[in-house]
């Protein structure tokens, strides 16, 4: 992912702003260490750094139009700019860059373009003929963003907050799906699906559609011109990934370049549940299967670092996030620098184990819009941020804006976990790839009981991290936790812990307003808690908080097997879905 940063309407364009800007702008130099550009007109700055993943060659930004009139900084990837360029016939392009089809879009066809963009990213367009620009952001936001207002009534956008918190009176997350015009200076929704409205869909479940909608998904997201490979924690949706990418990688011109082989990578600690999976289902892919160990040390040590690179003190992401941040770096020093990973499916099917408490596809449907709408707070900051942090992309397949809209459409119903009949979490989405004639995942796998990120590296990390924080919070710190922290007051040792060191990175009352709070219990919302009444007083984001769902629930002596052997015996025979042909 690229670092974008952009000062708008200043009232200062000395030499001593530009220098400024470039201070500013190397503060997201992990970001993009492929190259650093600034472009001034007037008293709007664009500055850039360049994580080269399209056309290394010629790509740099800032991006012009064909007389530079209109200039361009991004981050992103457009997956449908060849199909884009062939509409913009009467334009002349600088570079191959899948981003460069952004500017002559706006000449032709004004703020309206976005939504012909399928991609994810994060933008700053300016039109120098009238001193206008437009802000964007993609439709879940899967890449960061944030806008802030100085003093001087200047605009500020960074891809992330650290490029502005220290310059801006007020700052705040860019909303996804969103556009800023300057000339409203108001911000209008420009991604407005069905599902948007949580109204309740009724089209029936067909297996082959999904499976084809995600298959395409996956597909477009080979467009590479550098070496690549998977995320494979060894559950179901990263497998899928895998499995997939693994399949219709020979076709693709990414293949002619680096081979047809894939290469997958997995961290945990010793024993780790994700590490055996991992290593399964890598062998049954073929793939040239990394593995990464960590301990519980190494993880905490690493915690300051990824509050600082992450910008949060949520107790989820944080969990989460710091063995992807120690992956990712190793990923890097391998001369990788794009991943395809599995975020995203947990909110779109209700796969977090609090599901099994729906009590009916009302709210099922509901809670599964509320969560794809704060995406962009809690795993696509995790996945951004994690692996910018180190100069990796990280793609998401299941936020494809095509397949959401699939998913979305079923009929919850189809979604619902029902136990007496084999259904558990994410049924529709494993009978779709359950094809008996050409398996796409040994059965076992493509049953996995659901493990979140944080607890399938290995159960000892979490209870390392409270252990750690036990050590460094004190009863007495706790007692006095809301008059040190009014706004979202930690309510765990673990959360002080983590405040604190937020805190001192990202002082300013606007950082602290970015960051969500509310009850939650196994990554639930504030909403879905009131479910189950046993789940108030086990609030904690750990799958195994869900009591009575998870195999290793925190009250279990023994953990069981991840798959055992009486799900397996209710499982109903699934269809046979012959493969098919998939557009690419």
């Amino acid at each position: 992912m690229c670092g974008i940063l952009a000062v708008l309407g200043c009232s200062d364009d000395s030499q001593a702003k530009r220098v400024r800007v470039l201070e500013l702008s190397r503060r997201l130099k992990h970001r993009g260490p492929d190259w650093s550009g600034l472009h001034q007109h007037g008293d709007c700055y664009l500055a850039h750094q360049r994580l080269a993943i399209v056309d290394p060659a010629s790509g740099d930004q800032p991006l012009f139009n064909e007389d530079k009139s209109v200039v361009v900084t991004v981050n992103g990837e457009i997956y449908n700019h060849e199909e884009l360029r062939k509409k913009l016939v009467n334009h002349k392009f600088r570079t191959g860059s899948d981003c460069d089809v952004i500017a002559h879009l706006y000449e032709e066809y004004g703020e309206d373009f976005v939504d012909m963009l399928d991609g994810i990213f994060s933008f700053v367009l300016l039109d120098t003929r009238d001193n206008s620009y437009i802000v964007a952001r993609d439709a879940i936001g899967v890449t960061s963003l944030y806008i802030g207002w100085g003093l001087d009534g200047s605009v500020w956008i960074s891809s992330e907050m650290k490029g502005l918190n220290d310059d801006c009176e007020h700052f705040e997350c860019f909303p996804p799906g969103h556009l800023y015009s300057s000339k409203t200076g108001v911000f209008r929704r420009w991604y407005n699906p069905p599902w948007f409205s949580e109204a309740i869909p009724s089209v029936p479940y067909d297996p082959l559609v999904l499976r084809r909608a995600f298959e395409n998904a996956v597909i477009k997201r080979l467009m590479t011109d550098v070496p690549f490979g998977v995320l494979l924690s060894g559950g179901l949706d990263s497998s899928l990934v895998a499995s997939i990418t693994a399949r219709y990688l020979a076709g693709t011109k990414t293949a002619k370049h680096w081979g047809s082989q894939l290469h997958s990578f997995c961290v945990g600690l010793e024993n780790s549940p994700d590490l055996k999976a991992a290593r399964e289902v890598a062998e049954y892919l073929g793939t040239v299967h990394h593995e990464f160990h960590f301990t519980v040390q190494d993880g905490i040590d690493a915690i300051e670092d990824v509050i600082y690179h992450i910008e949060t003190y949520d107790v989820t992401t944080i969990r989460a996030s710091t063995p992807m941040f120690l992956m990712s770096r190793k990923i890097k020093s391998l001369g990788v620098k794009m991943v395809i990973s599995g975020e995203g499916s947990d909110e779109i099917f209700g796969g977090y184990l609090y599901f099994h408490k729906a009590p009916n596809k009302d709210e099922f449907h509901h809670e599964t819009c509320r969560k794809i709408k704060a995406l962009h707070q809690y795993d696509c900051l995790r996945a951004n941020k994690a692996t910018s942090a180190w100069g990796l992309e990280a793609r998401v397949p299941f936020l494809d804006k095509q397949f959401i809209n699939v998913a979305m459409s079923i009929d919850p119903e189809s979604k619902m976990i029902k136990k007496d009949e084999g259904r558990i979490e994410k049924w529709i989405l494993r009978r779709a790839f359950d094809d008996e004639e050409h398996p796409y995942l040994p059965k076992h796998i493509l049953y996995r009981q659901k493990e979140q990120f944080s607890d399938g590296v290995g159960y000892s990390w979490i209870d390392g991290l409270k252990a750690h924080a036990d050590q460094h919070v004190t009863n007495k710190m706790m007692r006095n936790a809301s008059n040190i922290f009014p706004h979202n007051t930690p309510t765990t040792k673990e959360a002080y812990y983590y405040r604190m060191i937020f805190e001192r990175f990202f002082p300013q009352n606007s950082a602290r307003l970015t960051v969500p709070g509310g009850a939650t219990v196994a990554c639930s919302t504030a909403k879905a808690v009131e479910w189950d009444s046993a789940w108030k007083n086990n609030l904690d984001p750990s799958g195994r908080a869900a009591l009575g769902v998870h195999l290793s629930a925190y009250n279990a002596e023994t953990p069981l097997s991840n798959m055992p052997s009486k799900v397996i015996d209710n499982i109903p025979r699934m269809i046979e879905v012959p493969r098919v042909a998939i557009q690419s």
